[in-house]
Parts: structure tokens; sequence; C-alpha cells
């Protein structure tokens, strides 16, 4: 089950005990039937509201499950100069890689770009340290190369 469905699930639960709540008050049937019609409008716009948002890179701001995306793989990447660093990442364990999109920071911008050289040089993908861009300390990079795995070791030759 993913996240949006789950939200909606919950939405439509508690619209649906909202309207049971109103059916059961001792009301008129006018305002039985208003509440009923409420609580319609209102899933059929969070179902609405989840769908439009889906496919939306989401701003790092409202990011609430961090530990996911700890130290995540930037599988692709669009800067757009004033506006924002657009990112899909995938973290470890991750099923699939998720977009989200940071505020314009020149410094990451040139960070992000001089990672993906590197990466690129070595044969290596581009990792995203943390997405808590309050709490990393400012001389570490937010963006950088993978090191290279170590060679396997060689076997020794028997004489």
């Amino acid at each position: 089950m993913n996240s949006p469905f789950t939200l909606y699930t919950i939405v439509v639960l508690v619209a649906a005990a909202l309207a049971a709540i109103a059916i059961w008050a001792p009301r008129s049937l006018p305002l039985k039937v208003s509440a009923l019609v409420l609580a319609a409008v209102l899933m059929a716009t969070g179902y609405a509201g989840f769908m439009e948002i889906i496919g939306r890179p989401k701003p790092v701001s409202v990011e609430w499950a961090l530990e996911t995306i700890e130290d995540a793989a930037v599988v692709a990447t669009r800067l757009r100069e004033g506006e924002g660093i657009y990112l899909w990442l995938e973290g470890r364990g991750a099923q699939e890689p998720r977009a989200y999109v940071l505020a314009w920071d020149l410094r990451d911008a040139k960070q992000l770009q001089q990672a993906m050289r590197q990466a690129e040089e070595q044969g290596t993908v581009v990792r995203m340290r943390t997405m808590r861009e309050t709490r990393r300390p400012t001389d570490e990079p937010l963006f950088y190369a993978e090191p290279q795995s170590a060679p396997p070791p060689k076997a020794a030759s028997v004489q």
C-alpha cells in the first residue's frame, strides 16, 4: 500500500465517521442530507487532490520521512536557476525513486554539478548526504560522488 492511498483511505474514514455522526444526530432531514453531501464532496476533492499532487516533486521542507532517503542516490536532476534544484532520489532500500525540489542555492548547485562530473569519471553514482537542509554543517557538501569500490583481491600465485 502506498502513501497517497493510505492518506486517502484515512480521509474517507474520517469523512464517513463525520457523516455517520451527522446522520445519527437529532437534527432535521435537510441538515442530515447536507452533511452527507459535504462528506461526499470531501471524499471527491480529497481523491482529486491526491491524484493531482502525486506526480509533482515534493519540497524538501515538507518531507516527514527523512530516514527513508538519508544518503540517497541521485537518479536524475534538473537545475532551474533562481527557482529550484529538482531531484529524483532513491533511498537505500527504497523500492522506487521519488521526486523532490530543493530551494535554489548556488553553492548546492555547484556541488551537484561537481559531484556529477566526478561520479561520471569514476563510474559511480552521485549521492545526497541528507535532506535536512538546516541541520547540516556548512562545510559538509550536500552532494558527493560515491567512492569506487575496492577491486577484488588478486589470487596469490603458487610457485
